[in-house]
């Protein structure tokens, strides 16, 4: 029968099968009903061995799909924290080379002073000769009179239109101009720059450009019908320019008016040609203060913002405060900045700091922890919108770590161990979901965000770790209850899952120290009990009085797994086997299936060398007695327990092992052929085990 069906699988498995002609062949060959029934048998029973084999390979591969699964998942959040280690690095590098830079610019900056003083204007004017004579190609920019450098430094200019880098520069800022000079790839001795432009300080104007990273700190000059933008080293060195350009174009004007006044006016007759200004700056001077107007400040709304804002502020209407602060950002966008704008400024950051003081307080754990993550919703929403998501996000985190911190602290520890353990993971990985989608609503434009929440999500389980252990662990629950609770915990966690968040193997991770604890104190246990009951071991069999005892134990082995624990029951009440071996088989098979719950790849060896020991407590024990014992009776009867042991039990151990596990156990094969030599050599011994 075998080679038949093997021969017609081939048959079927073939390239070339023709089911037509197959089917043709076959009637034309069948006697009769019968044959075509017998056939069709043969079909039906080669296509449930298929189909049986088809769920065995999906079984294996569904498992090995779950081990990737969980690999990539560690992966993915090693990921994610160590982007956010970088990105800290990255922070942390940055404020130290500012530091340094600044520090630089400070040490520089009093050596100048030291070494040319300010009010003497002689001492300017030999400092920028000396600072000239290393530019090419302006040899006549000491021709005028009076003129003494004021500032200068390094600058990146950049494309207005795409802004695209372009070239590195030197700015010399003098008292009634400005030079940009170019550096020199190919220096000739002490020249290190070459002539670019010349600008004449009323005939430009100065505009702060804002902050976009990595385009920062910048600023604009705009002389009509062009502009040129510039990049400073850091934030300091793009104020002092800002500051130092203003204050100039300001000196050079109060300067001109007051030649203006001591210029005495002529008594004779004016011509109409003598009415047209010589002054070359009268121009500029007209447009500088037409400039200063352009910005229209006189509105009503603009004259009223403070006020407003700190009415927004008193009333909590956060959102209309924000609106007011868009609109102005708004309105002010490309305008040029003056005094007037500077003022406004002033009085409108102030608003910003009391209006992000208090929604930072909306944020603080300190303030009711009632409403849930939505209750926070409001506020980062603002803080985001005051481009502030960093600290929005940091303040959302610790607002809800306090809020689970509380919810568990509050959850009263009930009598039965599981039930407080179904509430505790109901109240954390409730929150945590809660938790993670609204994070995901308010910071879904800010991705670098959702390292932090990784990170925020790893601390908050290993605050739940910290109750779930104190309750099961350290209280010295059963086995059995502690596998139920974290079976109930791994059930919660997948929860998570929708929202693409694995946190299986972190709960794992921070149990494996309680888990091992926990085996290897129930293996003592066993191994305890049942030395005990090896120092009272009489070798006789067990009478359980009553069939219904007999019938009760039947079912238990049956539950254990020993399918064939009939053939070692007797007439009556009676079973052929000790009392001992008996109670160690139901201790042992209870042992394994909760590690069987408990287990993770952690766990293997743990779990593996824990069976081994206790299986071992009772196989020497059978080797011993084997040996003391001189009676030819007893001796036959310890020989059938350890047949018992050997043909029945470890092979189930090995199996259900194998089962749960996923892989088989050398260790256990090689303590089964150990103890196959106490059957067929009773005078053998363990020691070698």
């Amino acid at each position: 029968m075998a080679e038949q069906a093997n021969r017609l699988r081939k048959q079927l498995e073939s390239a070339n099968f023709d089911p037509q002609n197959y089917v043709k062949h076959l009637s034309q060959q069948s006697d009769g009903d019968r044959d075509l029934q017998e056939h069709r048998q043969k079909i039906q029973t080669l296509a449930d061995e298929t189909a049986q084999n088809l769920k065995k390979n999906v079984y294996k591969n569904y498992r090995q799909f779950i081990e990737t699964a969980k690999e990539i998942s560690y992966l993915e959040s090693e990921m994610y924290q160590l982007s956010h280690i970088l990105t800290e690095q990255k922070s942390i590098m940055e404020s130290i080379t500012q530091s340094l830079l600044s520090t630089d610019k400070d040490e520089t900056a009093k050596e100048m002073l030291a070494a040319f003083p300010k009010d003497t204007e002689e001492v300017k004017q030999r400092t920028l000769t000396t600072l000239l004579e290393k530019v090419e190609g302006c040899k006549n920019i000491m021709d005028t009179p009076g003129r003494y450098l004021v500032y200068n430094g390094d600058l990146v200019e950049y494309d207005v239109d795409n802004m695209a880098q372009l070239q590195k520069v030197h700015a010399f800022l003098m008292n009634d101009c400005l030079l940009i000079a170019t550096w020199l790839a190919n220096r000739r001795g002490t020249v290190k720059y070459k002539y670019n432009a010349l600008y004449d300080l009323e005939s430009f104007a100065i505009v702060n450009v804002k902050d976009h990273p990595p385009m920062k700190d910048m600023f604009k000059i705009l002389m009509f019908p062009e502009s040129r933008i510039f990049q400073a080293e850091n934030s300091k060195i793009k104020k002092e320019w800002l500051e130092i350009l203003d204050e100039t174009k300001k000196n050079k004007v109060t300067k001109e008016k007051h030649k203006k006044e001591e210029v005495e006016v002529p008594n004779s007759p004016v011509r109409p040609e003598a009415l047209v200004s010589t002054n070359p700056f009268d121009d500029e001077e007209t447009n500088r203060f037409d400039s200063e107007e352009a910005v229209d400040l006189s509105l009503e709304w603009i004259q009223e913002l403070p006020e407003d804002l700190d009415v927004c502020i008193a009333q909590r209407d956060f959102e209309g405060g924000v609106d007011l602060l868009d609109k102005l950002n708004e309105y002010l966008k490309d305008q040029p900045v003056n005094l007037r704008v500077k003022n406004l400024r002033v009085k409108v950051d102030e608003r910003v700091r009391q209006l992000t003081e208090v929604l930072v307080f909306e944020l603080s754990p300190d303030r009711s922890l009632r409403g849930g993550p939505k209750a926070t919703r409001r506020a980062v929403s603002q803080l985001i919108r005051l481009g502030q998501p960093t600290k929005a996000c940091e303040l959302f985190l610790k607002n809800r770590a306090a809020a689970v911190q509380t919810a568990i602290r509050q959850l009263r520890i009930e009598g039965a161990t599981l039930l407080y353990i179904h509430k505790l993971c109901n109240i954390f990985f409730t929150s945590l979901l809660e938790t993670a989608k609204e994070f995901e609503m308010d910071f879904a434009g800010n991705t670098g965000c959702y390292s932090a929440f990784v990170v925020w999500s790893r601390s908050s389980m290993k605050m739940f770790v910290d109750a779930f252990s104190g309750q099961v662990f350290d209280s010295k629950e059963s086995l059995s209850t502690a596998a139920e609770c974290v079976k109930v915990a791994k059930e919660h966690c997948k929860q998570l899952s929708e929202i693409g968040l694995d946190l299986t193997f972190t709960l794992q991770s921070l149990l494996v120290k309680d888990i091992k604890s926990a085996l290897q104190s129930y293996k003592e246990i066993i191994i305890e009990a049942t030395k005990h009951r090896n120092s009272e071991e009489m070798w006789r069999k067990m009478n359980l009085m009553t069939p219904e005892a007999l019938t009760k134990l039947k079912e238990e082995m049956c539950c254990c797994g020993m399918s064939n624990f009939n053939q070692y029951t007797g007439d009556d009440c009676w079973v052929n086997l000790s009392y001992t071996i008996v109670a160690f088989t139901k201790q042992m098979m209870a042992f394994l299936e909760e590690g069987l719950k408990l287990y993770f790849p952690e766990l293997h060896m743990v779990l593996l060398e824990s069976l081994r020991e206790i299986i071992l407590v009772a196989v020497q024990h059978v080797d011993y007695s084997l040996r003391c014992e001189q009676e030819a009776e007893k001796k036959a009867f310890i020989l059938q327990n350890a047949s018992f042991l050997h043909d029945t039990v470890l092979p189930v151990v090995e199996k259900r092992f194998e089962e749960g596990v996923g892989k088989p156990a050398k260790q256990l094969q090689d303590l089964r052929k150990s103890a196959r030599t106490i059957r067929v050599n009773p005078d053998s011994t363990m020691s070698q085990v």
